[in-house]
């Protein structure tokens, strides 16, 4: 659903039939954003031409206490640029804030996560001065507990200030997409398709059943037992937060 709504490629897709281009397992809280920790580590694999694929080979241990992005996953698509190996590959970044953070602005972080997307593909993506193999990225951010459902999208423009040439090269490398929620849950809506589900999932003040009916009958989500138990768990601990707060 995050899919469909934001990267223009899935638009209009079902999501049912998005689930087959995301390629293999999800990176969730295992990528240091930090910079020299976010691509693979070099090893004697590399010298004998065999690339090791993947976002984080670090110890855990050595890593502890270091940012990391939420959830990152490869998305492959049919190439639409006439890339070799006739696919295009995106790199997509999911993360999520409680509110509007008071210490810095929000846009100034996800320009910094995107921009970490990009430069450690090198030797893992991209070899040497092969930059026309970057990945496409998305850095997607939902922000709750704000005054309105909102999405805005931030991404390169090439402004010609002399002359009509325009530079060879992709404008669509870097994507960062805000999603905003509010409190109030959005009335069944097409345009507030991903902020309703979003919101049922995340909301504070519905109880498990009642994400349960959303999520399954309105969405078509197979409720399976391991997300019966994760929104329980949720549902629970807001319950804690609200009990210890009395």
């Amino acid at each position: 659903y995050i899919l469909v709504n934001t990267v223009d490629e899935f638009k209009g897709m079902a999501p049912k039939e998005a689930v087959q281009y995301i390629e293999g397992e999800p990176f969730i809280g295992v990528v240091p954003v930090e910079p020299g920790l976010t691509n693979v580590q070099k090893d004697d694999s590399e010298a004998k031409g065999q690339r090791i694929i993947g976002l984080n080979s670090e110890n855990a241990e050595i890593n502890e206490g270091l940012v990391r992005f939420d959830i990152i996953f490869y998305v492959r698509m049919p190439s639409t640029g006439g890339m070799r190996d006739g696919l295009s590959q995106i790199i997509v970044n999911v993360e999520s804030q409680k509110d509007e953070p008071s210490g810095y602005d929000l846009l100034d972080r996800a320009v910094f996560y995107v921009s970490r997307l990009i430069s450690s593909q090198k030797e893992r993506d991209f070899v040497h001065t092969n930059y026309n193999d970057i990945r496409r990225v998305f850095s997607i951010w939902i922000c709750m507990n704000l005054d309105e459902n909102s999405m805005g999208y931030v991404h390169l423009a090439y402004d010609k200030l002399i002359g009509d040439y325009q530079c060879r090269g992709r404008l669509d490398l870097l994507n960062i997409v805000l999603i905003g929620l509010s409190n109030e849950l959005p009335e069944r809506d097409e345009r507030y398709e991903l902020h309703r589900l979003l919101g049922a999932l995340l909301s504070k003040q519905l109880s498990v059943d009642e994400k349960l009916e959303i999520v399954g009958n309105e969405y078509n989500i197979p409720i399976e037992s391991s997300i019966r138990r994760d929104i329980n768990i949720m549902c629970n601990l807001s319950q804690g937060i609200r009990e210890d707060a009395r």
